[in-house]
């Protein structure tokens, strides 16, 4: 076990308080830490981005791999303990056990906190309540099985982890848990699967599964403190720990989804989109330092307030403006993990992390797929659940690298979890698109639910004039202050959003078409014509041109035809 990384950060920080200390401790000014972190960074940054490319583009793989596989290739257990520069020294150095120096951790705690209220935003709670029954199944029979066995593995293996309640293989146990279903959804949508009964119960399992392994994920580090101070764990402190992260979690939760459209509509009052996004992700921030006070991880009260706004009119709006944030800090995180495998440490557990992967594979398979089997679906379709919620991902490494911080796991147990989180998400993509290949994976029809939409549909004249009543509609919404985004498809497709209206615009060649559920329409319609009304006196102007009245009157009258 390294020396424990808390106390670490702590002196660092100290340190960082005087110039006086700072010297003594480092033989260097701030200045010169600053001078080597933005060196560090700028390493990390093009390190990673490079990575990622070279992965998606020539291995087909994540990029996510690409940026951990820059880490490793960085690190100072690889080329970067072995370059040694002028005047400067080794750029990434170890520093007392961990990889990294207080302040490079600290940037890349700060990307998983923006990575965390990013994913709380995307999370669809409608989808999680509507198929519910049938995803709260799933997930949970993933998460017991997944715990089970990463702990049984690490306490049946020849080491010095004797027991279940062990702090070690308890986080062995959660890291194995977590589940990212970012490579699955992109697969389900290439596949047009998205809306399939497979497709909609994995997306509804893995926020189920999300929520329970976030909520374990606190109960485990109350326990790994408790067993740090030298106290004994029992189950009576354990039902403590549980329910106060439990009663964090859902009282927290119940608060933000009650107040959030009342905290957004203030929010609004500042009428700049900078302000409000800044304001909602400052909120996030804040959660998060009241989770870490509250004994629980700064990632969770991150996931809270973005699972509160994700019901909001904000949500696209805040996941808009921090794209490009999201696109640079993310992945500083992974790289900074993936500096932090020491390949030395690996070399002894190789064998335990090749059988830990494997049971990691087959907790998910069986134990999401067995409720599946139980309830509505048949093994083909069984088998489809559990490999799409095969992949780990950011949560497994963002759990292994607290697990590092606090000192509960050693560098060669974090190897091992970023071992499996490697092989599980190579694994599921080719498995999952193979098992789609044929028949279907359902006993019985599942009813996946839909909302009674209408389509208004206006055939234009031209495409230039299909475009122009386009735009002008989508800048009236915006002056009745809706939401608008493109969503960026092969067709003009737009999202627009106030409260609880929500519809899309879609351009195809001369026509315009807007889908909006029965109870909106008017709303639609009403704004749709004020501009159309617009359009067809801007054309009766325009004198040089024939058989614009005509137009006009056709444009009104499609309207509500």
């Amino acid at each position: 076990m390294p020396t424990n990384t808390v106390h670490v950060v702590t002196n660092a920080v100290h340190t960082l308080a005087g110039s006086e200390h700072l010297t003594e401790a480092s033989g260097h000014g701030i200045t010169h830490l600053m001078m080597l972190l933005i060196l560090q960074l700028g390493v990390i940054i093009i390190a990673a981005k490079v990575g990622g490319f070279l992965f998606q583009r020539f291995l087909k793989m994540p990029t996510v791999l690409g940026e951990l596989a820059s880490g490793m290739l960085i690190g100072p257990y690889a080329l970067g303990g072995m370059i040694d520069f002028p005047s400067i020294g080794i750029l990434f150095a170890e520093h007392d056990g961990l990889a990294a120096s207080a302040e490079l951790y600290g940037i890349a705690t700060l990307a998983s906190i923006i990575l965390l209220f990013l994913a709380g935003l995307e999370t669809d709670l409608s989808a999680f309540l509507r198929y519910s029954v049938v995803g709260s199944f799933v997930g949970l029979g993933g998460l017991v099985f997944s715990f089970v066995l990463g702990d049984l593995c690490a306490v049946l293996w020849p080491n010095d982890i004797h027991s279940f309640m062990d702090p070690a293989a308890l986080f062995l146990g959660v890291i194995s848990v977590a589940t990212s279903v970012g490579i699955t959804a992109r697969i389900l949508a290439e596949k047009r699967k998205m809306a399939s009964p497979e497709g909609v119960t994995i997306l509804a399992g893995a926020v189920f599964d999300d929520v329970l392994g976030i909520i374990t994920l606190a109960i485990v580090m109350g326990m790994a403190d408790v067993s740090g101070t030298g106290g004994e764990v029992n189950w009576g402190r354990i039902g403590l720990i549980a329910l106060k992260a439990i009663g964090f979690f859902v009282v927290v939760t119940a608060l933000g989804l009650l107040f959030a459209r009342r905290i957004t509509a203030a929010i609004k009052q500042f009428r700049s989109r900078e302000i409000m996004v800044a304001t909602c992700f400052g909120l996030a921030l804040l959660l998060a330092g009241l989770a870490e006070m509250a004994g629980l991880a700064m990632i969770i009260g991150a996931y809270i307030m973005g699972l509160a706004l994700s019901r909001t009119d904000l949500a696209h709006e805040i996941e808009h403006h921090l794209q490009g944030v999201y696109n640079i800090m993310v992945p500083i995180f992974f790289c900074v993990m993936g500096m932090m495998v020491d390949f030395k440490a690996m070399k002894p557990v190789l064998y335990f992390g090749a059988v830990y992967s494997m049971l990691a594979v087959i907790s998910k398979v069986v134990g999401c797929g067995l409720p599946a089997w139980l309830m509505r679906f048949n093994l083909r379709g069984s088998l489809r659940i559990g490999l799409g919620m095969l992949p780990r991902g950011e949560v497994a490494l963002i759990v292994a690298g607290l697990g590092l911080a606090r000192g509960v796991v050693d560098q060669g147990v974090f190897g091992v979890a970023i071992m499996m989180t490697v092989i599980t998400t190579m694994l599921a993509p080719p498995l999952l698109v193979k098992s789609f290949e044929r028949g279907s994976g359902v006993r019985k029809a599942l009813d996946c639910g839909s909302e009674n939409i209408e389509t208004i549909e206006l055939d234009l004249p031209s495409h230039d004039i299909t475009e122009f009543l386009m735009q002008r509609f989508i800048h009236a919404l915006q002056q009745e202050e809706f939401f608008v985004h493109n969503l960026h498809t092969e067709q003009p497709t737009y999202r627009v959003l106030k409260d609880d209206i929500a519809f899309t615009l879609v351009q195809d060649e001369s026509k315009l078409q807007i889908n909006v559920p029965s109870a909106n329409q008017n709303v639609a319609r009403m704004i749709l014509l004020e501009e159309v009304l617009a359009l067809s006196d801007l054309l009766e102007s325009t004198k040089e041109m024939k058989g614009l009245d005509q137009m006009g009157t056709d444009l009104v009258s499609g309207l509500f035809a």
